[in-house]
């Protein structure tokens, strides 16, 4: 099935092996997309049972969750049977649990958290132990679950809102947009921390919760400009390293692919994304931190942004739009330009004497990155960006 609607955008239905959805914003998109559908089907020779059909509904099941107008919600069945579940007495009945559960952690705020002491349970070599501990884990999942939110569904036009945070054994972060004048969850993320992960301060922590919330909200924030709503301090540790090696660089690298304007929130306001972890970071107990103070006779910003502390957010000086203006207009990228509109690749024999006398800076996610290992700012701007890019 997935074969024959493979030429059926995704805006018309959604296939998964037999399971198919056709869909609309409307009694005639819907029509129409039900029209498509039945045809490719009809093309390719199949037959459907009308048994198993539910044709022009407002709410329809579909792979264990309940679809509507409003948004995406979990299946009554399904929660159902997890209320009703028994409490687990070996690790395999503990495992059957959490399987279920991590089908909808995605409804469930500060999931990797709240199931830790599950988690441990089914550990390689952990002695089965039905603690107080696990019994809490247990219910909480189950009440969670039983009253899971309606997740609203993305606009693709709307700017999107993340929010990030970290405690002492897991990560979280949490996608949202304001649609209709109220702020609605769209997704919920989190995991664990592993052995290594769980070593780091706070403010590392903190950083790899931003960098993890974004690589996993890749596909709704990317190449679109975006709030980031976390403790922005662990921000300003990072980009005080004047000279970024293995992990930090790679870390600096990731958050260099994304537009994001950073606002601080207050730990009491910060619930959404489930702040476990709010202590100050102590350089003497963080190798990480303590090398840090030692490199940071001054703050080195990359990417187009400055950090205001007193005002907590972070103000773009020098945009995209304005870098793709300007290389427009620069005689130095012109033939890089020209390149691009004809869709031809210049060979390496051509471009290094091109890009001889260019300076490596930030990568900006233009497509001139496709032609060359380095992204260069257009002279008319270089001034301006020396003041927020890292040379």
């Amino acid at each position: 099935m997935e074969r024959v609607l493979s030429g059926i955008p995704r805006s018309c239905c959604v296939v998964y092996l037999d399971d198919v959805m056709a869909h609309g914003t409307d009694f005639d998109s819907a029509l129409s997309h039900l029209e498509v559908v039945l045809g490719a089907i009809q093309a390719a020779n199949l037959k459907l049972n009308p048994a198993k059909c539910n044709l022009l509904r407002q709410r329809v099941n579909f792979l264990g969750h309940v679809v509507s107008g409003a948004g995406v919600e979990t299946d009554p069945k399904k929660t159902e049977a997890v209320r009703d579940w028994p409490v687990p007495r070996n690790a395999k009945m503990v495992r059957s649990f959490v399987g279920l559960a991590s089908y909808y952690r995605r409804f469930i705020r500060g999931f990797a958290d709240v199931a830790a002491p599950l988690h441990n349970l089914t550990r390689p070599g952990v002695t089965f132990r039905w603690s107080d501990e696990a019994e809490r884990a247990f219910g909480e999942l189950k009440r969670r679950l039983c009253n899971a939110p309606v997740l609203a569904y993305p606009n693709m036009s709307e700017s999107f809102i993340v929010d990030t945070d970290a405690s002492d054994r897991g990560l979280g972060a949490v996608l949202s947009q304001v649609q209709d004048g109220s702020e609605r969850v769209i997704a919920y993320y989190s995991r664990r921390l592993d052995k290594a992960e769980r070593n780091y301060c706070v403010t590392r922590r903190e950083l790899l919760a931003v960098v993890e919330g974004l690589k996993h909200f890749r596909p709704y924030v990317y190449g679109v400009p975006f709030l980031l709503r976390t403790d922005h301090a662990s921000l300003q540790w990072l980009m005080r390293f004047r000279e970024p090696e293995g992990q930090l660089a790679r870390w600096i690298s990731r958050l260099q692919e994304f537009s994001f304007e950073v606002v601080h929130r207050p730990g009491r306001s910060h619930g959404n994304a489930d702040a476990l972890s709010r202590r100050p970071c102590v350089a003497l107990d963080c190798k990480h931190c303590a090398r840090a103070e030692e490199k940071s006779a001054e703050t080195a910003h990359c990417a187009a942004v400055s950090a205001d502390v007193t005002g907590g957010v972070v103000v773009a000086q020098v945009s995209v739009e304005q870098i793709r203006d300007a290389q427009r207009a620069d005689r130095d990228l012109m033939w890089a330009v020209h390149a691009l509109e004809a869709n031809v690749t210049p060979s390496w024999e051509e471009v290094v004497p091109l890009v001889r006398s260019l300076r490596r800076c930030a990568p900006t996610g233009l497509a001139l990155a496709c032609l060359m290992a380095c992204c260069v700012i257009p002279g008319r701007i270089r001034r301006t960006g020396s003041a927020c890019f890292g040379w």
